[in-house]
């Protein structure tokens, strides 16, 4: 299901900052071929639980959720829908690292490395 303008109305499962827009769109670029946007899921990971994923999505999936957000398609895998619902993605650039944040207002609580979640 791909979103439009008809469902602004109802909260988007995911946004994306035009910092991590932008760097979206950097990466699909030097990707060298067609994608059919990026793929968020999470995994179980680290000390809290769960970790967010990103990775390239050559096609859409039948189940994955399509989300036109900032002027790039987000696929939010279906087992990562509910804990993902209302999440900010951002990019960050610091002196040390830079990466993208995610914030999720369904979380309740981090790790103390800051890699893994949980809801």
């Amino acid at each position: 299901m791909t979103r439009t303008v008809d469902d602004m109305e109802r909260k988007a499962p995911i946004t994306l900052t035009d910092a991590a827009a932008e760097q979206v769109r950097a990466l699909l670029a030097k990707r060298g071929k067609p994608s059919a946007g990026i793929r968020i899921g999470v995994r179980a990971k680290g000390c809290s639980g769960l970790s967010y994923t990103l990775e390239y999505a050559d096609e859409k999936s039948p189940y994955d959720e399509a989300v036109e957000t900032n002027g790039v398609t987000v696929l939010i895998d279906p087992k990562a829908a509910m804990f993902i619902l209302g999440t900010e993605m951002d990019w960050v650039e610091e002196k040390m690292q830079s990466g993208f944040v995610f914030r999720n207002p369904n979380e309740k609580g981090r790790c103390g490395c800051g890699e893994s979640f949980h809801v």
